[in-house]
């Protein structure tokens, strides 16, 4: 029989907790579901992870249960709200994850990382194999040392890290950050397609770098300027804002959402909110809201440490990258580039003919993918 257990995990001190939930802030705790068969005494557990997506009810969990191991979803501090993340604190959450679950005793940690997890899920196990940060981009102190490494790596479904994604999302056009419909038109992909030259493309995609670096000068800029708004407390202490908000419109402009002969693959043409023009500056869809810090450590090109391309190239453990052929947002390069990452042999790039990024339809598929993550041995 299925069982699910919710678990409180707690939650790593001392860190930023820019949340505005005071019960999450105060709770002292991360929360994670687990299912496991009731019948069998698992001994391995597959940790499932993004930096903001709420996993408690992720579609692969009673699946993978009912395949003989323990199966967890895990929700880090900034669960439902990616607008102050930093990712190095979702690095320490995820360290408080496979601590917590070493200390119900499985003995094997299989970690997911799942979507936007990839990236993610490859920074984690390079620190936790090789620690080497000791503070966040924006300069804020951060203790990596002591993470308990998982002994394998699966890039599920995955692209290679937020960053990259989103500046191949980012739309160019737009050249003043305030007025996102007064466009360039040599570098507006909705005046252009829905097909695109290589010429095109190599501009396109080198305009999307430049504009994703100048937001981070900016951003750098900003930081660098708080510290003249700062006043005086009443016991003499410094106070002031060390972080502030802002808004990035046009973050769904990457020309594969049109042209299927760009990393051609079985998708539809579209993005997961649905059409590329509305999408791009849809609210909800990614990245449009953030904070200068979070920019740094979670959207910047340069400066975000979550780069599965960069990570997975000091991983020691075994890594399998799997993929569907019909995903309109984990795209073909992106499975065979963390793939390649990888400089040993204990690796395994898997297509799943026909899935898209969340098995919309195809439960079969799904089942395909577990299969894969349970029965996969280096």
């Amino acid at each position: 029989m299925l069982t699910r257990e919710l678990l409180a995990i707690p939650m790593p001190a001392g860190q930023r907790l820019d949340i505005n939930s005071g019960v999450a802030r105060l709770s002292g705790s991360i929360w994670a579901a687990l299912w496991r068969d009731d019948r069998q005494s698992p001994t391995t557990a597959v940790l499932i992870v993004h930096p903001a997506s709420n996993f408690l009810g992720h579609y692969a969990l009673r699946d993978l249960a009912s395949r003989g191991v323990a199966a967890v979803g895990l929700c880090t501090r900034y669960v439902g709200n990616d607008s102050a993340l930093i990712m190095e604190n979702c690095v320490l959450d995820i360290g408080a994850a496979i601590a917590h679950l070493r200390g119900l005793g499985y003995a094997e940690v299989v970690l997911v990382g799942n979507s936007g997890g990839g990236g993610l899920a490859a920074l984690y196990q390079e620190q936790a194999e090789h620690p080497t940060i000791t503070e966040t981009p924006a300069g804020d102190p951060v203790d990596l040392t002591g993470l308990p490494p998982a002994d394998r790596i699966v890039m599920a479904m995955a692209h290679p890290g937020r960053a990259t994604v989103y500046t191949e999302g980012l739309d160019p056009a737009i050249t003043d950050e305030t007025r996102p419909f007064d466009r360039d038109l040599a570098l507006d992909m909705f005046a252009h397609g829905p097909t695109f030259d290589a010429e095109f493309l190599d501009r396109y995609r080198a305009a999307q770098i430049a504009r994703n670096e100048r937001i981070t000068g900016w951003v750098d800029d900003q930081l660098a300027g708080l510290a003249a708004h700062g006043r005086e407390g009443r016991h003499g202490e410094k106070t002031g804002p060390d972080d502030l908000p802002f808004v990035v419109h046009g973050t769904a402009a990457d020309p594969r959402f049109t042209d299927l002969a760009v990393d051609p693959s079985d998708r539809r043409p579209g993005t997961l909110w649905g059409d590329p023009w509305t999408a791009n500056f849809q609210p909800a869809s990614l990245g449009h809201l953030t904070s200068l810090r979070s920019w740094l450590s979670q959207w910047s090109y340069t400066r975000s440490r979550a780069n599965a391309y960069r990570c997975l190239a000091g991983v020691a453990a075994p890594v399998l990258v799997v993929y569907g052929s019909a995903d309109c947002a984990a795209f073909p390069s992106h499975a065979k580039g963390m793939y390649d990452a990888v400089t040993h042999d204990r690796r395994a790039l898997v297509e799943i003919t026909g899935a898209d990024h969340y098995f919309q339809g195809t439960p079969e598929l799904a089942a395909e993918m577990c299969d894969h993550i349970v029965e996969w041995s280096p």
